[in-house]
């Protein structure tokens, strides 16, 4: 079993995989007479394959380190984001998918990154102070909450099921530095 080592959360060692939101993040716009900044995070994609945004709260259990992760998911034709609520930290489990082998969608296309790159497999650390967005097709952990907590998700809701899971070919053990 390899073993990889929980790295700090920057927005630059996340931007493979997608947008940290919130944090130390660039400044904005004051808006509303002065009382509030406006910062843009992303753009969430929610609308391919017919879909919609979807809000929701999860109610995470707590899944400590170390943590061995056996499989990853995707979902294709969306982007999902995890926002914590009252400073729940957590892990991010990330890799990106493999471009030479695709998978074939619901309505036949072809849909390169079929399954991870373990090579690519990072691991973040999520101090409860920012969320995260992935973008569509980046193959991640289900949320590892490291306390009891809500989180507010938002994430794509359409016709057709979007969600790939794919078994690690080797499990990867979690570990704090």
């Amino acid at each position: 079993m390899r073993t990889l080592t929980v790295q700090t959360l920057t927005p630059e060692n996340f931007a493979p995989y997608g947008d940290v939101l919130g944090g130390a993040v660039k400044s904005g716009v004051f808006i509303n007479a002065g009382t509030s900044e406006r910062i843009p995070l992303g753009t969430p994609d929610l609308t391919q394959g017919a879909g919609h945004a979807a809000l929701n709260l999860y109610r995470a259990k707590a899944n400590t380190l170390p943590f061995s992760a056996v499989e990853l998911e995707r979902h294709c034709f969306g982007s999902q984001s995890f926002i914590p609520m009252r400073g729940v930290s957590f892990v991010v489990i990330v890799a990106l998918g493999d471009q030479s082998v695709a998978s074939t969608g619901p309505r036949g296309e072809s849909i390169a990154g079929a399954v991870p790159l373990e090579d690519s497999i990072a691991a973040f650390w999520v101090d409860g102070s920012c969320g995260v967005t992935f973008k569509p097709g980046t193959w991640h952990h289900p949320l590892l909450a490291q306390q009891d907590g809500d989180f507010i998700v938002l994430e794509r809701k359409g016709p057709q099921i979007d969600c790939e899971i794919k078994s690690l070919l080797e499990p990867v053990r979690i570990v704090l530095a």
